[in-house]
């Protein structure tokens, strides 16, 4: 078993779009109409927003790889990128997602100790992230590695209206 990271460049738009339509469909198909799946993967995954968001200085966006298979991905955003107003010392992770057959191998912590690395390189204060309410699984894991709820907002799949919590944990 080797787990290896890879920081994505505007190359790897493609195997970007691949994985994000898959992990989003894995997490969140069983909840929402296919009306609004479609919506939303087409609005956020579409190949000319991932190469705005690959060429943003503001953000970062890392594949991680297990045993030589691309497994998961994290995007990590700092400054301006950051989707809600967190301020300079805040870094957001705005995406962390891992393929279902390979869950429970602990990508999910490896990625997130990625994120807390480059938070602590750029020195930043906190780290925080949206997750929807209804995603009990992600919620346990967060607040199992330190985070707490700090607040609520709006999140759009397609023309439903969803609550994501913010979740935040202090760096120290």
């Amino acid at each position: 078993m080797t787990i290896n990271i890879k920081k994505c460049t505007l190359v790897d738009s493609r195997k970007l779009q691949e994985i994000s339509y898959e992990t989003f469909n894995e997490t969140f198909k069983h909840q929402n109409s296919p009306e609004n799946m479609n919506a939303y993967l087409e609005k956020a995954f579409n190949l000319k927003q991932l190469e705005k968001e690959l060429s943003n200085i503001s953000s970062q966006f890392f594949f991680v790889y297990f045993d030589n298979e691309v497994a998961g991905y994290l995007k990590v955003n700092t400054n301006d990128a950051q989707s809600e107003e967190m301020g300079a010392e805040s870094l957001e992770i705005e995406r962390i997602y891992i393929k279902k057959k390979f869950q429970k191998h602990g990508l999910g912590k490896y990625l997130l100790n990625i994120a807390m690395e480059i938070a602590m390189e750029r020195n930043k204060k906190k780290i925080w992230l949206g997750v929807w309410e209804k995603n009990e699984n992600a919620i346990s894991f967060y607040k199992k590695l330190g985070f707490v709820q700090t607040g609520a907002h709006s999140f759009y799949m397609g023309d439903e209206e969803q609550i994501d919590f913010i979740m935040t944990k202090t760096l120290i």
